[in-house]
């Protein structure tokens, strides 16, 4: 067996079901992908642009690279109950999240992966592992590998397993022999994605604005949610899964050996009444080696809070109440918004309180406008 059908076979056994090889060249969609940065999709990831030297060809971070190994894998676990996606009184989060961190995980993979191919090939190497968070356009060479096509939602899908796993790959400094795998299936006339969005943060095909988006919106967004978008985000508490859940390609996912994808106590449909008063002590406790941390402890009581109001039930009254005192400005100035969607009198004298004391401006801004969309309650 070559080096090549060795390296694939090991991929496989560590987890990753799809893999393609191929030689290192230069980004052929750095233009197209310049051009979106300079459209303003990006929103407020300012990373992406500071990167977008290293993007131009993947020599820049392994100069001696020669080879590139595409590798997904797959972390469809199951579909939750209709009845508790459906539940506004539960959170929903982004099934990758639900269990632990892919970032840790998958690379201990990859790390496994190219210590392997350096224990097993005839010459010294030099390797360097990537998932999502290096300069590296990885849909480009997962499609170049064969691993699938970019959709109109922008995900890569495969024929076969969908578009319900992560990518990810390794810079290899040796030529391997290079045999992607056959690129089959597209969209087609297919639209189902761009219908389903909520906020029609798919401008075109595959052309998302991310400052549309629910995931960036819960997620990498650092400030306020536009008022506009709130009520589009529903119950959504940490990204979104719409677009994949109607693409036709996902409806023979099979769920995935790895464990660790599988739903962690607490990240599964959460009630929102258990998680609006968090410390932070307790939040880093719940979601440790999750990527909700990314999203931080003020960031993703935002979410919750928004989801509350959207949810209009008077019984998250007395945890709002509670929020509007929380020492991050972010927190209350949504649970503000949020008791100003459900009204009351209660919800008005609780508004009214915290704005005799209030001092941050945008919180301020956000009282007033809630006591004035209170006033039309009752």
């Amino acid at each position: 067996m070559n080096l090549t059908a060795q390296i694939k076979v090991q991929a496989q056994k560590l987890g990753f079901e799809l893999v393609g090889i191929i030689p290192v060249e230069p980004s052929q969609t750095i233009g197209r992908y310049e051009q979106w940065l300079k459209d303003g999709y990006a929103g407020g990831m300012g990373y992406l642009e500071r990167h977008l030297s290293l993007k131009r060809d993947p020599r820049q971070i392994l100069p001696e690279a020669q080879s590139i190994i595409a590798l997904a894998i797959n972390y469809y676990t199951l579909d939750p109950p209709k009845s508790l996606a459906a539940d506004p009184s539960r959170g929903q989060i982004s099934r990758y999240a639900w269990g632990t961190d892919y970032h840790s995980l998958i690379r201990s993979k990859l790390d496994q992966l190219a210590t392997f191919i350096q224990k097993t090939a005839e010459e010294k190497i030099k390797t360097r592992v990537y998932v999502d968070t290096a300069p590296v356009l990885e849909r480009e060479y997962a499609e170049r590998a064969g691993i699938g096509w970019s959709a109109k939602n922008t995900n890569v899908i495969n024929w076969r397993a969908g578009s319900w796993f992560f990518l990810g790959g390794i810079l290899v400094s040796i030529k391997l022999e290079t045999d992607a795998l056959p690129l089959r299936g597209s969209c087609g006339t297919c639209t189902r994605c761009i219908e389903a969005c909520p906020t029609d943060a798919i401008l075109a095909p595959n052309i998302l604005d991310s400052r549309l988006c629910i995931s960036y919106l819960t997620i990498e967004l650092k400030g306020s949610i536009p008022r506009e978008l709130r009520p589009q985000i529903d119950n959504l508490i940490f990204g979104c899964d719409i677009c994949q859940e109607v693409c036709p390609w996902n409806s023979k996912a099979t769920p995935t050996k790895e464990r660790g994808f599988y739903p962690r106590e607490g990240n599964f449909a959460p009630k929102l009444l258990s998680l609006i008063n968090m410390t932070q002590e307790q939040f880093s406790k719940r979601f440790r080696n999750s990527p909700i941390k990314r999203a931080k402890r003020s960031g993703f009581l935002r979410n919750v809070a928004v989801a509350l109001g959207n949810w209009k039930d008077r019984a998250a009254v007395p945890a709002l109440k509670k929020a509007l005192n929380d020492d991050q400005p972010l927190v209350r100035g949504h649970a503000a918004w949020a008791l100003g969607q459900i009204g009351g009198r209660a919800a008005g004298k609780a508004l009214q309180a915290r704005l005799d004391v209030e001092e941050h401006t945008e919180v301020i801004t956000e009282i007033k406008n809630a006591l004035n969309q209170n006033l039309s309650k009752d």
